[in-house]
Formats: structure tokens, sequence, C-alpha cells
């Protein structure tokens, strides 16, 4: 890691869910405490027909444009086409769309398919995407929108309408609570209590689901204390986008690619001695 022991006697608090033994490791060979509470899971969506329609129509009639705002979106809408028996359709339309992607994760899935992307939006956020498109001459053209679980992205959708584009959003996920709320409660109080040093947040989701119990137990004022109390560690511009719009200071960002080793090695150069 470049940071041995570098974090000796520091907790780390880990809201991931999917990765959390992976980033777990990282910050335990580093000498770290890691307090593991997984806030958000994804899960299916609670029904597949609007998604079944959007993949029919996306691989059969095909888009001028298609958005992918997370890799996981576009791994899933692979699998359930390949399960609907029109993988290959879905592929041929992939190829023949221009693929817009905000940040490394879906182009790293067109990779793996052999496929790159036509247009990598910087900064990765949504209102990047917004101008990034914002002097292209979107009217009439068909542009799928592939979301962030089930957020309709108004903004983005908007800005598309308004430019006379024929937009088509598709959920192909929904995030779900991964820890009940007393274990999220537990969480708040240990960092109100200073036993934190730090609170490594990887997706926007986790500080909603955060806010959430914090605001429904009553407890909003413990949360905001014990944040700036922590050191607080964000996994790019859209994490770090959430955080700012709640008031909360963000300490820690990794540089350049936007992965779980970058942000474990940002913590421990932060916090190794100098």
């Amino acid at each position: 890691m470049g940071h041995v022991h570098a974090l000796a006697g520091v907790t780390v608090a880990l809201p991931e869910t999917r990765e959390s033994a992976r980033m777990a490791g990282l910050l335990e060979c580093a000498g770290a405490t890691t307090l593991r509470c997984p806030l958000v899971a994804i899960v299916d969506p609670s029904d597949w027909g609007p998604v079944d329609a959007w993949l029919a129509e996306f691989a059969h009639t095909g888009f001028d444009d298609l958005i992918l705002l997370t890799g996981e979106g576009l791994r899933r809408l692979l699998a359930r086409a390949r399960a609907q028996g029109i993988y290959a359709a879905f592929l041929a339309a992939l190829k023949n769309a221009r693929r817009i992607t905000r940040g490394g994760k879906p182009a790293r899935v067109l990779h793996e398919l052999g496929l790159t992307p036509d247009i990598a939006v910087s900064p990765p956020t949504s209102q990047g995407v917004i101008e990034t498109l914002r002097s292209a001459d979107l009217r009439q053209r068909r542009i799928g929108v592939q979301l962030y679980g089930t957020d309709p992205n108004e903004r983005l959708v908007g800005f598309l309408n308004d430019a006379g584009a024929i937009v088509a959003t598709v959920a192909p996920y929904a995030h779900a609570p991964a820890s009940d709320a007393g274990k999220v409660r537990d969480l708040i109080a240990q960092l109100a209590a200073g036993t934190v040093q730090v609170i490594a947040f990887t997706t926007a989701s986790q500080i909603d689901r955060l806010w959430q119990i914090g605001v429904e137990v009553g407890i909003e004022s413990d949360l905001r204390v014990g944040l700036a109390r922590s050191r607080v560690a964000a996994m790019g511009p859209i994490v770090v986008e959430a955080l700012h719009a709640r008031g909360v200071r963000v300490d820690i960002v990794p540089e350049g690619h936007f992965v779980m080793k970058r942000l474990t090695d940002a913590i421990a150069a932060a916090l190794s001695p100098r």
C-alpha cells in the first residue's frame, strides 16, 4: 500500500456494502481498525416490466445516444437482455449508439465488451453530462438514460427534454437499506463520541440513508457533530457534492481514478505521520 501501519490506532467506519471486505482488508493492512456498517444494498427493481420494455425498444429500434451513469446499471442491463433472449440485439444497438459515460465504472464495463465511450464526461457528474452536451444539437435525437438507482435525475432529463431530445430512462436496479436502523444509530453514536477517526463514503446513497435514519430517530444534530469530529473521505465528485449539499466538510478525496485502492491510499496518506 505504500503506507505500512500508517493507520495504527485509527478506526475507519465503512458504510460500503458490496466491496466492504476488500476495502476493510486494504485499510487493515495499513494498521487501521475498521467498523463496518453497510448502509445501502443494490437490489432488483420491484417491477421488471418497464426495464424489459426499455430493453426491447433499445434492442429493436436503437437509440442515437446512450448515457450510462453507473457500471452496475450497464451490467444489469446486459444480464437482463441475456435473460430476455435479446443479448445479441442489445449488444448491436450498444455498438451503434453514441456511448456517453459518467465516470470510470461504466467505461470499464464497455471495455470488457470491447467497446469504448464515445464521450467520457468530465467532471463525472450529472452536471458534467449537461455541460458536456450543452453545445450539442440534440433536437429529435433518441437518447437513453440509464439512471442511478431509481433517482429520476430530473435535472439531467429536464435539460435533455428542453434541448429537444426524445428521452427514454431506465432504472435496472434499486437501493434498499442494508443495515437496520439500530446499527445505523450505533454508528452515529460512535461518530458523535469521537471513537471513529475517519468515515469513508463511496456512494451518495450511503449519505442519504445515514441522514434518513438521523432525522427519523431525532439525532441529526449528533450526526452533524460526529461528522465534524471525524475526517470525512469521499469517493469522487458525486459523493463530495452530496456531502457539501448537507453542509459537511470533506477532508479526503482520491486523485485520478475513483477506485477503492485509491481511496484507501488517500486515507493512509492523509493520516500518516509526517
